[in-house]
């Protein structure tokens, strides 16, 4: 299975709400862009028109690998822009910035390539199945960006009151995998770090501008200087540590609810995730209605077993609930809230297999369903597809095969393993076996294509 091969493979339209003023303060546009996060889009604006980024409020965050719509709001002026990849068409305006109350739910279309006829074959028994158990509404690998970038969780950093090391990984950690002027400005801070009155000459340093200066009055005053982030930056960080907590402590739940051998697991960038493949009817009341929390300080339970699952997560990381703050540092906290557990998608259709022009011998199909704010299409789309992202499903003997034999060999899923939950170190060793990160999957790729070449060979 791959997904985005093409921006139009994967397209989002955002229904929403909001109370047009024509005296309000605040421009409402309906915001189209295409392989841009809507970070990337909202800075792009605020340099055209050298607008705040603070006078910009939009409902929530879009994925940048497809084509999305969203809306956006300005305040203060009415702006016009144009562009190929990022268009801005005015709606009206509005008293109050936009937030997620602004979104009612979001239509995904998605086209799902690289498919065999066993997994369109397979197809139909799985919609069954997300339609009548749901999807576990984890957070999906694109809330995990600092993961595939080497970073880590920076927030980590932050706990710990490291806050030098914090800010080398914000300002001059650049990935690899990034070719954009940002990895040059953060290579130059690399290089000249501390050396704060030297110039940077990248596009783009500007962004860091309120940081830069700060450290030129205070060079050692780091926490001061992480604290000249953009404040929606920072809660990001926050929000993606709970978020590995919550997919971690919901995963430990579903071991002790469901059972592993009623668990589908997939791959995903942090990790694995499980899934239910199969719930009785008092397994399915309790989860339909269950909610899981996102971890702070101020965290609650009232319901022992989701206690145990949260707290036990916590444990492997040496934590407790206190440990989720940022010393002498108010200005960035946890905010507990509940999520909850599953997601059903709504009128979900899925289009007739075609040829799929951009992998050869395969088939592509399209999958449609709306979503509420906050849960991710790409997790509807893999819990459908589950087999294909099985771990310990051996990518090379995937290519390898004789292309009689790939689907069907490829395509077969794993035998449920029967016996008593994992352990935290019997996951992570299988979570180990496979290549997690997208360079790893690189290699792996790479290594497969040229076991294919050599079984073309042989025959």
């Amino acid at each position: 299975m791959k997904l985005k091969q093409k921006p139009e493979d994967f397209q989002v339209t955002e229904s929403w709400r909001f109370d047009d003023d024509p005296a309000g303060e605040h421009f409402v546009y309906l915001m189209d862009k295409q392989k841009l996060s809507t970070f990337e889009a909202v800075d792009r604006i605020c340099e055209r028109f050298r607008i705040q980024r603070a006078a910009v409020s939009f409902c929530g965050l879009k994925d940048k690998q497809g084509r999305t719509t969203q809306l956006v709001a300005i305040r203060g002026r009415p702006v016009d822009l144009q562009d190929a990849d990022l268009r801005l068409k005015p709606l009206g305006r509005t008293r109050e910035p936009l937030s997620a109350a602004n979104t009612t739910s979001n239509r995904f279309a998605v086209t799902v390539r690289d498919l065999s006829e066993e997994d369109v074959a397979r197809l139909a028994a799985s919609v069954a199945e997300v339609r009548r158990l749901g999807v576990v509404n984890y957070f999906d690998s694109q809330r995990f960006g600092s993961l595939k970038h080497g970073q880590g969780f920076i927030v980590k950093d932050l706990m710990r009151g490291d806050f030098e090391a914090a800010l080398r990984n914000v300002l001059a950690r650049p990935s690899e995998l990034d070719r954009s002027d940002d990895a040059r400005v953060k290579t130059f801070w690399k290089e000249h770090w501390g050396e704060w009155d030297r110039k940077n000459p990248y596009p783009g340093a500007d962004r860091y501008a309120p940081v830069i200066r700060w450290l030129r009055l205070h060079p050692d005053d780091h926490r001061g200087a992480i604290l000249r982030t953009e404040p929606r930056w920072r809660a990001l960080q926050i929000f993606a540590y709970q978020s590995w907590l919550w997919n971690e402590g919901v995963k430990s739940y579903l071991r002790a609810v469901v059972g592993v051998p009623h668990l589908a697991s997939i791959r995903y960038q942090a990790g694995t995730l499980l899934f239910p493949r199969e719930l009785d009817g008092a397994q399915a009341r309790l989860l339909r209605d269950r909610t899981f929390p996102l971890l702070a300080p101020a965290t609650r339970f009232d319901d022992p077993a989701v206690e145990r699952a949260a707290l036990s997560v916590l444990g492997r990381e040496d934590q407790a609930l206190a440990d989720l703050a940022v010393p002498g540092t108010p200005e960035i906290h946890f905010e507990p809230e509940e999520r909850p557990l599953l997601v059903f998608p709504g009128r979900l259709a899925v289009g007739e297999a075609k040829r799929d022009e951009l992998n050869r011998g395969r088939l592509r199909v399209n999958v449609a369903f709306t979503l509420p704010p906050g849960a991710y299409a790409t997790l509807v789309v893999k819990r459908l597809f589950h087999w294909t992202l099985a771990p310990g499903r051996a990518a090379a003997a995937r290519v390898a095969a004789p292309d009689g034999e790939a689907g069907a060999r490829a395509h077969r899923p794993e035998p449920a393993k029967s016996g008593p939950p994992r352990g935290p170190a019997a996951e992570h060793a299988e979570a180990a076996a496979e290549p997690r990160g997208f360079l790893a999957r690189k290699r792996a790729e790479k290594e497969a294509r040229k076991a294919r070449r050599e079984a073309a060979r042989r025959r």
